[in-house]
């Protein structure tokens, strides 16, 4: 129905082309009209979903997540890679590719979910969750400052969503699957898919609450099927290398369905 393809993408820099090969999230934001990619081979991307144009690039190190903040911001989490350009969220104005306003060193950092509500950037680490305040936003000196640290109930963070209309963060281990309260700061088993291991991403659909969630089959990191709950099925794509999957919630006028 829809695609895009960083190969083919002109109006993207020729060097920043070969950097999308591994996408590690694609995450719907403003109704499914854009479209936030994060590459674990070194690329961050925003575009427009009905034209596939490219309206922000940047090169990130081992990218795993990625996630609007205000004022036309946007933060990357750079995963573990070798010396000092990983193990970071790294925060870019919109306006600006390629150009880092600031970061914050967070080990293995893999999955950012902005919470409007209660105005804190979660972020998943390989032990932690932490909460960041946004701090001298509108300055020309911003910073992400920690709010917040629970320790994860083991290790391996991977997968972080947010469950719409609700309290509850969604998130992956290396062994299992949880829900953490934002308003009671507790962990919980994620029902019916805890106990899975190696669970690569989980997205919970806000208009009709049905889940997809994604398990490595074998040693690899990918899968080719796509499972659902509320109702249950497994949809099997052979030959796909699938790592995470995401709900469009929504679609704005003129976008594609």
């Amino acid at each position: 129905m829809w695609k895009w393809n960083a190969a083919t993408q002109l109006d993207l820099p020729e060097t920043m082309r070969g950097k999308f090969r591994t996408i590690a999230e694609c995450k719907p934001v403003e109704g499914g009209s854009r479209i936030l990619i994060a590459a674990s081979s070194n690329g961050a991307a925003l575009i427009e979903r009905s034209t596939g144009k490219v309206e922000f690039y940047a090169t990130v190190f081992n990218a795993h997540s990625i996630e609007l903040l205000p004022a036309d911001r946007v933060v990357v989490a750079s995963s573990h890679a070798p010396g000092e350009q990983g193990d970071r969220l790294i925060v870019f104005d919109l306006s600006k590719p390629e150009h880092e306003v600031t970061h914050t060193k967070l080990l293995w950092v893999h999955g950012v979910v902005w919470d409007q509500q209660r105005k804190l950037l979660w972020a998943l680490s390989d032990m932690e969750l932490r909460g960041y305040k946004l701090v001298q936003w509108n300055s020309v000196t911003p910073a992400l400052a920690n709010a917040a640290t629970y320790e994860l109930p083991e290790g391996g963070g991977h997968d972080l969503t947010a469950v719409s209309g609700t309290a509850m963060l969604a998130l992956s281990t290396g062994h299992r699957s949880w829900l953490f309260d934002r308003d009671r700061r507790e962990f919980s088993p994620y029902p019916d898919i805890g106990k899975y291991a190696r669970v690569k991403c989980i997205d919970v659909n806000p208009r009709n609450h049905r889940l997809v969630w994604v398990q490595a089959q074998g040693v690899n990191w990918w899968t080719d099927n796509l499972e659902f709950l509320n109702p249950k099925k497994t949809i099997r794509l052979p030959g796909e290398r699938i790592y995470k999957a995401r709900w469009i919630p929504a679609v704005s006028a003129g976008a594609p369905r």
